[in-house]
């Protein structure tokens, strides 16, 4: 049901939580869970999906202190990792009781010294970042030595965890690479802990890596994408339950006839009469313009192709064999068209198609 809509993103909050029981039957009964609810949840609404995850995740982690705000404002107390730490979010994340990730010497010094300003007495918790060959943030092997020098005289802050990122740990021929990191990240973690003189917790496996690698499973594990029912392989895909739908419906009925266009720049001229209809969002909330003439949506479990020009706020479908008419539910994405499958036409991720979805289109939460 639409309701007063335009469109709804439908989240499936039981078939998150059963998705997320199913990762943490891979992993280990003492391995902590991290939930990513960075980008509010990937768009999904991170305040709710991390109410919805309170009994299952260990930690929340967010990309930037704002991010981290919000959950606090919404009174939700669950440690939170921030993963992109600047210098003007140093403060704002003491003040919330978040945890840094520090990634290089400018962010370890700059978080130091606003310690020191606000007169914090004991060690605060930080999470530092090491490059494995992701070869974006994080401290590098050449690194190590003034590293250990750094914290050995720094009383201000105590390492809670060390991290890294797989990059290929979804990639059907990544497994040696993701090994490689796997071999290196451990290697770099020994030596700083050998002279830290504690063992801080250890993480870098993501959901595809909680999926398809679990002998590289350490003392957490960052579960993301995989909550909402996507997965590399297909093994997988079939044990978790789709979590999310994308819905909207028909405005327009209109019949065009032979040698007539659609949409904008005429780029689809129709080969014979035919039925089309119009959807009630566009590219401004999230379809991407790439799946004009490529993708299709599903109309009572029908697929209708897209013809011409996705627009701004609406665009046109096929429903020449289609027993539908004007307010019938169209489904973007979900279970059929998959978001694999969506995401496959318009040249990108599922990630991507999820975290595309606008702020306009309202969210609903089922269960």
């Amino acid at each position: 049901m639409l309701y007063s809509r335009h469109a709804i993103l439908e989240i499936d909050l039981p078939a998150l939580k059963s998705n997320v029981a199913y990762a943490k039957r891979k992993m280990n009964p003492t391995t902590k869970l991290i939930a990513m609810v960075k980008a509010n949840a990937y768009g999904l609404g991170a305040v709710e999906i991390s109410k919805a995850l309170n009994d299952q995740a260990d930690y929340l982690a967010v990309a930037f202190a704002k991010e981290a705000a919000d959950l606090r404002n919404a009174e939700i107390q669950k440690p939170i990792m921030v993963l992109n730490t600047d210098q003007i979010a140093c403060e704002q994340i003491i003040d919330l009781q978040a945890e840094p990730s520090i990634f290089n010497f400018r962010i370890l010094n700059l978080f130091t010294e606003k310690l020191i300003d606000k007169e914090i007495q004991q060690a605060y918790p930080i999470h530092l970042k090491l490059n494995t060959g992701m070869n974006r943030l994080g401290f590098g092997e050449a690194d190590l030595h003034e590293l250990i020098a750094q914290l050995a005289d720094n009383p201000y802050v105590k390492v809670a965890s060390i991290f890294s990122h797989f990059a290929v740990s979804d990639e059907p021929d990544g497994k040696a690479f993701t090994a490689e990191q796997y071999e290196r990240f451990n290697t770099y973690y020994e030596r700083i802990a050998f002279n830290l003189g504690y063992r801080p917790l250890r993480h870098i496996a993501n959901s595809a890596a909680i999926f398809r690698f679990p002998e590289f499973q350490l003392d957490m594990e960052r579960l993301g994408i995989g909550m909402y029912g996507i997965a590399a392989q297909e093994q997988d895909r079939d044990n978790l339950e789709i979590a999310v739908r994308l819905k909207s419906y028909i405005s327009q009925i209109r019949t065009i006839k032979e040698g007539e266009t659609i949409s904008y720049g005429r780029r689809f001229k129709a080969p014979q009469d035919m039925k089309i209809a119009v959807i009630s969002l566009g590219y401004a909330d999230g379809v991407h313009r790439s799946l004009s003439q490529r993708g299709f949506v599903c109309i009572h479990g029908q697929k209708a192709p897209i013809t011409g020009t996705i627009c701004m706020d609406m665009f046109m479908v096929d429903v020449s064999q289609i027993d539908c008419q004007e307010g019938d539910e169209v489904v973007i994405f979900g279970e059929n068209p998959s978001i694999y499958e969506v995401a496959e036409a318009a040249g990108t991720i599922p990630y991507e198609i999820i975290t595309s979805v606008a702020p306009r289109v309202e969210r609903v939460y089922l269960g």
